[in-house]
């Protein structure tokens, strides 16, 4: 193609469509957020659209819109504050009524493995089967100032060279190594202490299969003592939006014996799901005196060695229906 006349809107779409899910995992990294992705892909694509003039077949399409995408969430980031966890604005084992002031805050969200799988074959597949996806990563990126998160996944993972990276940012190949190297550092000091690397998580194995499974039924049937067998002594604990967190097996058994104990607000049904390459379960709660179960949390378990490490449940509803999850669950469904 030598020249963007070529460009209507059945080709563009040809073209565009088939790296719309790549592009959002992209946006995903840079923005903490699974809705702001959306919309910001949303964006790229009619960015895209109406800059079509500016491609005439001198780079491949797909670096085109990388290029789009990625400044359009440089542009999304300048008026939004960056994502977090609980982890990053509070002290852990603070009951609620003693944590500080934190004022407006925005969470960070989960990322269905099921729209990951969605891309079959080609670069666009090897580069979300590649990228680094889990939740402590993704966390650790919102810690970068903008700038060095654009350039440190530009270049460490979608494998641009420094020259490139810098035409990208308009700036220089030192000046982009600067950034990488700064962003590097950041990401090993918030590296978690068990890993020798950001590598992905490997495959889902059966004991980790069977492990959710025992964690899903002991949560149906208010049984803490269970879940607590199954932590890791220095397991972590957080439910956005609620800033207090529990770090160690002390303080998060507490955590669960209030939360599905006996004095817990209803019964609970747990669907086995994905997120974040890491396995996880869409819990519904059916307060006492309803007659159905309700969205309540996407718990997200990182398992290291037979024990569950970490604990994130997402009290965000809205969030079940792209984990492909009803909304409802009538009570006599298991």
């Amino acid at each position: 193609m030598s020249s963007s006349s070529a460009l209507d809107a059945s080709t563009f779409s040809q073209l565009a469509e088939p790296h719309r899910h790549e592009l959002q995992v992209h946006c995903y990294r840079m923005l903490g957020s699974f809705d702001d992705a959306e919309d910001v892909v949303q964006e790229s694509l009619l960015r895209a659209w109406r800059q079509r003039a500016s491609f005439e077949g001198r780079s491949p399409f797909r670096t085109w819109l990388y290029r789009i995408a990625t400044n359009a969430c440089l542009d999304s980031l300048r008026q939004r504050t960056r994502r977090v966890l609980p982890q990053h604005v509070a002290p852990p084992n603070i009951p609620p009524e003693q944590l500080p002031e934190i004022g407006d805050v925005h969470w960070l969200q989960p990322y269905p493995d099921r729209l990951l799988d969605q891309t079959e074959s080609g670069p666009e597949a090897i580069a979300i089967a590649r990228e680094t996806i889990e939740l402590t990563f993704i966390a650790a990126m919102q810690l970068l100032p903008p700038r060095q998160r654009a350039a440190l996944l530009v270049r460490d993972v979608l494998g641009w060279s420094a020259t490139e990276t810098a035409s990208l940012l308009e700036t220089t190949v030192a000046s982009v190594n600067s950034l990488v190297q700064r962003a590097r550092a950041t990401v090993q000091r918030n590296r978690p202490p068990r890993r020798a690397d950001w590598a992905a998580a490997p495959p889902s194995t059966e004991v980790e299969r069977e492990m959710v499974e025992q964690f899903m039924r002991a949560c149906e049937r208010g049984d803490a003592a269970a879940i607590v067998d199954m932590l890791a002594d220095d397991v972590q604990c957080t439910m956005p939006p609620f800033p207090w967190w529990f770090s160690g097996k002390a303080a998060v058994a507490d955590s669960f014996r209030v939360g599905i104990g006996p004095g817990r607000p209803g019964d609970f049904r747990a669907l086995a799901t994905r997120a974040n390459r890491q396995p996880a379960c869409g819990s519904y709660l059916r307060s006492f005196g309803e007659t159905e179960f309700r969205a309540f949390a996407i718990d997200v378990l990182h398992i290291e060695a037979g024990r569950i490490v970490d604990v994130t449940a997402f009290h965000e509803p809205a969030l079940f229906e792209a984990f492909g999850l009803p909304p409802t669950w009538p009570a006599q469904n298991r």
